[in-house]
């Protein structure tokens, strides 16, 4: 006896729904007949239709089933028919069988392949339908229940293959009614759409439905090869005029499918298909077309699903215990285990393991998840090849991944490194390595031979925070097709910056470094114009450049071309060049300011208070960003004479300026710029890697040295001299004149020695000589001092000396220049009044020695007794300049300053009093006119080398070498008439002085023409 089950259609004319709709209804019937029964089941079935108005329109077999001898029963299904829902949840073993057996008799049965389901909401939004959400049990609900279900069962009947209408449940938001339609057979999808828009006009509602069975997917049915190709089709049988979709389910993600690296979305009128290349485990997991059809009243989707199984290949780390296995002795064996580690797979894969000579060893059981085993015994005294050990694991599809490691064995007489810490014994020139924990990577550290010693150099880590090797590892497959680009994109940066904004993570050059090279692979794939991104890419840029990460940053590593800053600058350059930047963002560490500059007036943008304006034709919107810190980063190619002094600073157009570009930037800069030091402009080259003075200038102006000009786009910056210029053979100059000065004065002293009681017999003679010799004296012990001090190792005890000393005895030979112009202002304009030798001495000494020590005193003190950097500087053994009016240096310029003015002013009254002298003045007095013209005209010649060369001092500290020619001329004058000055001493007072000149050759003994003099005539013209 066999059992039948089959379904018809029963039509009959429903006048409620419309004059010309019918509403269908399926039946299944279980039937047990003979065999030759089956050709005549239809006319069987006459009787049970009695009423005119029904109609059975079609009648098809689904499942045939035989009684067993065991009383199971066994049950095919007909071709084009599957097992129900219920069965493959009881049954799961036969969900993709035709023929099962069950173990009792009951309703197995199958469906047709082209059975469609709707589950939909419909959303009411009429009065009438309140009821529906009251309690199950009460008669309101009844009542709403059945009238709805009336309802809509009168319109959805009507299409052809109704099955069965059940309303799951009621919701409240408006109503809704979260319902299920089944349909036994294929319907043309449009007549769906159109029949709920005729109930959603009826029952003024909206609906929301998906459809399962409209669309047909056809994909691979078994595990599909690593990296193969394959094409997924998604098929409709009408043109539905419908978008579609395709997305993936992994475990708990959902991805939506789109044109990538590794897969190609085409769409045509019937079908839509996706085209996998390189396929990985990424693109195992249940795939799902969706075409939406969409109306006023509603949506509809029509879903197909199917699961894409893939064979993964592992990623092993291969090592053995120990690492250098140690013969102690040639006689002995050693046992070594080898581990090849998978981590965590759902794959099963078949491991063998083998020798170096393909001969396969045993596995040894672990419990440890992902990890396999072997162990080989290795003899001391074999010799043959090196051992090695290979592990291979094969997947489901056949595919075969190897991985080996040779066993370095340290023999008796081998160099090896001792164990150290978390290291094993290593062989001399090899490396070993280490897994890191709690961290991806490995570390390794290399065993050398130094000094005929084996020793260990210092540890190399590849330890990467997994979260950031997670970020990494979602940047590499943002634009392979799994979702779209600007999702993925944005979800990267918001995950990228969560991780950065913990700086700890990320201190270490491996994790600074991978994070660097997420922002390099997303400044290759982030989609143009994006700019839901711009406050997280910013936000983990700038927590890059955090000065705790300072020293992470310079740590030098072989790195090959490419230095970590500039793959930095250049990866966040691009970034914002491609993002929708329009108004300011300002993080800790990088700040980007954008203005749209459609015309050629240019356009100005400020970040980190550096100003950029930049002219051009038509650039469209300009985008300037400042970088704290990456100055310090980036290699220096001018490292040895110039160091970074402001920000980075990068400007980029919207558009290429075809004509001229003019870029100005004024920098704030980091430290002020010292006296006669260089500065240049330089901007970032990527073709030399390194710094370029190119088509930049430095063009300071008033209040701000800090200005560039430049003619061309890059990242700008501003660096600055180590060391101040220096004026060509001015070390030299000075040194030489020094060197004769001293030797000059020296000459000078002791004339004045040998020829002092002849030329002091006047008063005049005598103030005038006194001031001479307390000149040279004071001059003669600074330029020593001077000379002393100019050596290149200097302690700091004696630097501070020296600087006291020249610092005292030079004011004290400008304050004796002082007494000895004020005593010939004395002599000139009072004629009539003598000042006695002994109140000539005593104020002579007050203002020679006490004036000069009470300022040298009062600096000392007023520079926390006389501190490095305040008072002196070590570099110059000299006293310090800040700035103008700033530093110690200006308690000598201002006291000389105003000494030489005051000689200036003093020779010119003395030359007007002198010229309008009246003529009858006694003859008594004669003599003593005679010796203040003599006196008058030393002043003359003394006041060069006293006040008007020293004032060239005062240019020499206004005239920075900045200004060029006009500043190399000061320095030039101030050293040749200064450093020579105890020549012109000796010049000016012994030579060039007639009396002492004569009584110094009558001294010697040696004959000079004879010269007219009188009883009032202390000295002649000087010859």
């Amino acid at each position: 006896m066999w059992t039948f089950i089959l379904f018809y259609f029963l039509g009959c004319f429903i006048s409620q729904t419309s004059a010309e709709d019918y509403s269908t209804q399926m039946y299944y019937v279980k039937l047990k007949i003979e065999l030759g029964i089956i050709p005549n089941l239809t006319k069987i079935l006459g009787p049970f239709v009695s009423n005119t108005t029904l109609d059975v329109d079609d009648l098809q077999k689904t499942t045939t089933c035989q009684n067993l001898p065991d009383s199971s029963i066994s049950c095919t299904c007909e071709s084009d028919h599957r097992w129900t829902d219920e069965v493959c949840k009881s049954n799961p073993d036969c969900c993709d069988k035709e023929k099962c057996t069950f173990l009792q008799q009951s309703d197995r049965m199958c469906v047709s392949q082209k059975t469609v389901s709707v589950n939909g909401s419909i959303t009411l939004t009429g009065p009438e339908f309140a009821g529906c959400v009251n309690e199950k049990t009460s008669q309101e609900f009844q009542d709403c229940n059945h009238s709805l279900l009336t309802k809509m069962k009168g319109v959805y009947s009507t299409i052809n293959g109704f099955s069965s209408l059940t309303i799951s449940k009621y919701r409240v938001g408006s109503i809704i009614a979260d319902f299920e339609v089944t349909y036994a057979s294929e319907f043309e999808p449009q007549e769906l759409i159109d029949k709920s828009v005729k109930l959603s006009k009826t029952l003024s509602s909206s609906f929301i439905l998906e459809t399962t069975g409209v669309a047909k997917l056809s994909l691979p049915s078994y595990p599909v090869r690593y990296h193969s190709k394959h094409t997924l089709t998604c098929k409709v049988d009408q043109d539905l005029n419908a978008s579609v979709s395709w997305q993936m389910k992994r475990q708990t993600q959902i991805f939506k499918i789109t044109t990538g690296t590794e897969s190609r979305v085409s769409i045509a009128p019937l079908e839509t298909n996706i085209e996998l290349k390189n396929i990985s485990e990424l693109w195992a997991g249940e795939y799902t077309c969706v075409f939406f059809q969409r109306s006023d009243s509603g949506i509809i989707s029509h879903k197909a699903s199917g699961v894409l199984d893939v064979c993964p290949k592992p990623k092993i780390y291969i090592s053995t215990y120990p690492s250098f296995p140690h013969c102690l002795s040639s006689s002995g064996f050693l046992e070594v285990t080898a581990q090849c580690d998978i981590g965590s797979s759902i794959e099963s894969y078949s491991v063998t393991w083998n020798n170096e000579h393909g001969q396969e060893m045993t596995p040894v059981s672990t419990e440890e998840e992902g990890v396999f085993m072997t162990q080989r015994i290795i003899n001391c005294n074999s010799t043959t090849p090196q051992p090695q050990v290979t592990c291979t694991f094969e997947n489901r599809c056949n595919e075969t991944t190897h991985a080996s490691i040779d066993i370095n064995i340290i023999q008796g007489n081998d160099p090896f490194c001792e164990a150290e810490g978390d290291w094993e014994k290593a062989k001399a020139g090899f490396t070993a390595r280490i897994r890191c924990k709690h961290q991806t990577g490995i570390r390794r550290r290399k065993c050398i031979i130094k000094h005929k010693k084996a020793v260990w150099e210092p540890e190399v880590s590849e330890c990467v925070d997994q979260e950031i090797r997670d970020v990494l590892e979602k940047a590499i497959i943002v634009d392979i097709g799994l979702g779209a680009v600007h999702e993925n994109t944005a979800n990267v940066f918001s995950i990228f910056e969560n991780v950065t904004n913990q700086t700890e993570r990320i201190d270490s050059f491996p994790n600074l470094n991978t994070s660097v090279y997420v922002l390099s692979t997303m400044s290759q794939k982030i989609a143009p114009h994006q700019n839901e991104v711009v406050d997280d890419f910013l936000g983990s840029s700038s927590n890059l450049l955090e000065r705790s990460l300072l020293n992470t940053w310079i740590e030098k590593k072989d790195e090959g071309n490419t230095s970590l800053a500039e793959r930095y600058l250049d990866s966040v350059e691009q970034l914002i060049h491609m993002a929708n930047i329009t108004q300011r963002y300002k993080k800790k560490n990088v700040e980007v300011e954008a203005q749209n500059c459609p015309t050629k007036s240019g356009c100005t943008n400020k970040v980190f208070n550096v100003t950029v304006h930049l002219s051009g034709e038509n650039p469209g919107y300009v985008k300037t960003a400042g970088f704290k810190e990456l100055e310090s980063y980036l290699p220096n190619n001018f490292e040895e004479k110039f160091e970074p002094n402001s920000i980075v600073v990068s400007t980029t157009t919207e558009r290429n300026i075809s004509g001229s570009v003019g870029v100005k930037i004024t920098f704030p800069l980091r430290k002020q710029r010292p006296r006669n030091v260089e500065m240049i402009c330089v901007a970032w080259d990527d073709k030399t890697q390194g710094w370029s003075e190119h088509k930049c200038e430095w063009k300071p102006e008033k209040g701000s040295d800090g200005v560039c000009e430049c003619q061309h786009l890059s990242s700008f910056a501003i660096l600055m001299g180590k060391y101040p210029l220096e004026v060509p053979w001015l070390t030299e100059a000075t040194y030489a004149g020094l060197s004769i000065s001293i030797i000059s004065l020296i000459v000078t002293l002791v004339v004045e020695l040998i020829v002092w009681n002849a030329v002091t017999k006047t008063n005049t003679s005598y103030f005038r000589h006194t001031a001479h010799v307390n000149i040279c004296l004071c001059l003669l012990v600074a330029d020593c001092c001077f000379l002393a001090s100019s050596k290149s190792v200097v302690s700091p005890v004696w630097c501070m000396t020296f600087v006291l000393l020249k610092h005292f005895f030079y004011l004290s030979m400008f304050f004796w220049m002082l007494w000895l112009s004020c005593t010939l202002l004395h002599q000139t304009v009072f004629i009539f009044h003598n000042l006695s030798k002994k109140n000539y001495l005593r104020f002579s000494i007050l203002t020679g020695y006490v004036c000069p020590l009470l300022i040298v005193i009062t600096t000392i003190l007023a520079n926390k007794a006389g501190a490095e950097g305040l008072y002196y500087s070590k570099e110059t053994c000299w006293l310090v300049y800040i700035a103008p009016l700033k530093g110690s240096i200006h308690t000598f310029v201002i006291p000389v300053g105003i000494i030489a003015f005051f000689n200036m002013f003093a020779m010119i009254l003395v030359i007007v009093k002198l010229l309008d002298h009246p003529k009858n003045v006694s003859s008594a007095c004669e003599k003593e006119r005679k010796a203040a013209v003599t006196v008058l005209r030393t002043v003359i010649l003394l006041t060069p080398i006293f006040g008007v060369t020293w004032i060239l001092g005062l240019a020499v500290m206004l005239l920075d070498l900045k200004y060029g020619t006009v500043a190399y001329v000061a320095n030039y004058a101030f050293i040749l008439l200064n450093a020579f000055q105890g020549f012109f001493i000796l010049l000016t007072t012994c030579f060039g002085d007639t009396m002492t000149r004569e009584e110094l050759l009558k001294r010697l003994k040696i004959k000079t023409p004879a010269s007219t003099t009188n009883s009032c005539t202390d000295s002649t013209s000087m010859k």
